[in-house]
């Protein structure tokens, strides 16, 4: 393969970065041999025109995200974790969605505010803006291993004390049926993708340039109310997000 046209020396984003991308974006193509193997590091700063340790820089950050491991004395692998396929439906649930595919799926509650919500965020819940909302920063995990990092916004008035039993139960719909909501579904979402924040780097154990899918969410009860507007960061090489096209 030529490497001519990969690497964009002055498009701002640091070469090891590009490169990193680059791998990722290989091994769906066949870059490891049948063992998972990839190439030499001097085998790929000639593919890429680049020196050896602007290479090594690109593993070492795959490393650190579980997507690459390193064997002393054989080489680097690729790391046999499989994506989790996380359906986008009508009814979204985070433990249902990976049902089948983890066998632990909970989330912990990093931080919660009362305040004025933001015209924004008023909009997407109905409310007026500066009505009393609760904020929610929350992580998710998948047989430990972090998946999504989420801020959720409720009707403060509605769903006061919501973050107490999500301590508790680390499931949003168990919070939301301790309050009296039995069903919610979802309304709408917008997905998109972006690279790191310093949050990511720190919460999902990513490194800087990883790639991170988003989605902008709100969820209804059974007569349209808004009760939740979320945006959720996920770490695009551990899960794959399916939207039901039968639910469209």
């Amino acid at each position: 393969m030529s490497n001519a046209g990969v690497m964009e020396r002055r498009s701002g984003v640091a070469l090891w970065r590009q490169i990193a991308d680059r791998i990722r974006h290989e091994l769906r193509e066949g870059l490891a041999n049948h063992e998972g193997r990839l190439p030499p590091e001097m085998e790929l700063a000639v593919r890429f025109g680049v020196n050896r340790h602007t290479v090594r820089a690109a593993i070492r950050s795959l490393i650190d995200e579980g997507i690459l491991r390193a064997e002393q004395g054989r080489g680097t692998f690729v790391q046999s974790r499989p994506k989790l396929a996380y359906p986008i439906r009508r009814r979204t649930r985070f433990s249902e969605g990976l049902s089948g595919q983890a066998r632990k799926a909970r989330g912990i509650l990093l931080a919660h505010d009362y305040l004025p919500a933001a015209e924004s965020v008023a909009e997407q819940l109905g409310l007026k803006a500066g009505a009393q909302i609760l904020r929610l920063e929350t992580l998710s995990f998948a047989d430990g291993w972090p998946i999504s990092r989420a801020i959720s916004h409720f009707d403060a008035a509605r769903f006061e004390g919501l973050e107490r039993h999500f301590e508790e139960t680390g499931s949003i719909t168990a919070s939301f049926r301790r309050l009296g909501l039995e069903d919610y579904t979802r309304r709408e979402t917008a997905i998109t993708a972006q690279h790191t924040e310093s949050a990511d780097l720190e919460h999902l154990k990513l490194s800087p340039g990883a790639i991170i899918l988003i989605t902008q969410a709100v969820n209804v009860d059974g007569e349209g109310t808004p009760v939740q507007y979320s945006l959720t960061r996920f770490a695009a090489d551990r899960v794959e997000l399916q939207v039901d096209g039968r639910e469209i």
